[in-house]
């Protein structure tokens, strides 16, 4: 079936099956391969993208629940001359060590910040756990979080 999704801010028209996981769609469609296949069951969070803002993880969303909501993946999450406030921490704190993880960490953290979320070091901890890092980079992600959090709210 033929599709036209908003991705990034860009109508992207496709043709897949109605089942097909979003990730896929994403990846091999769309060549938007900053999403990453993890373990397909939506436990280990590295395939998170946003749904109009929202977290979501890319292999449980199938193409044809998405309908006209606004898709965001880690390549649409910087400005067009500058990165992200997440991705700028990331890179200061040594957020990541094989990077496989990062952009599922990004958007589940820029996700903690919408909701304001994310006050103390435990919370964004404990709100962060659904996003496994094999490196175990955890303290560097939760500094990140909580700097880039402090320049967003500056801004």
């Amino acid at each position: 079936m033929k599709y036209t999704l908003n991705v990034n801010g860009q109508s992207r028209a496709v043709d897949v099956a109605p089942d097909t996981p979003l990730l896929w769609v994403l990846r091999d469609s769309l060549e938007l391969t900053g999403t990453k296949y993890g373990c397909g069951v939506g436990q280990c969070g590295a395939c998170t993208i946003h749904l109009n803002g929202v977290p979501a993880r890319a292999c449980m969303t199938p193409v044809s629940t998405v309908g006209r909501m606004k898709v965001t993946t880690i390549e649409g999450l910087a400005g067009a001359d500058a990165l992200h406030p997440l991705q700028l921490a990331f890179i200061e704190h040594d957020g990541f060590q094989c990077g496989y993880c990062t952009p599922g960490q990004i958007c589940s953290a820029q996700g903690l910040i919408n909701e304001g979320k994310a006050r103390t070091r435990d919370e964004v901890r404990e709100l962060m756990s659904g996003n496994l890092c094999r490196c175990a980079a955890y303290p560097n992600i939760v500094d990140a979080v909580k700097q880039a959090k402090t320049q967003m709210k500056e801004a």
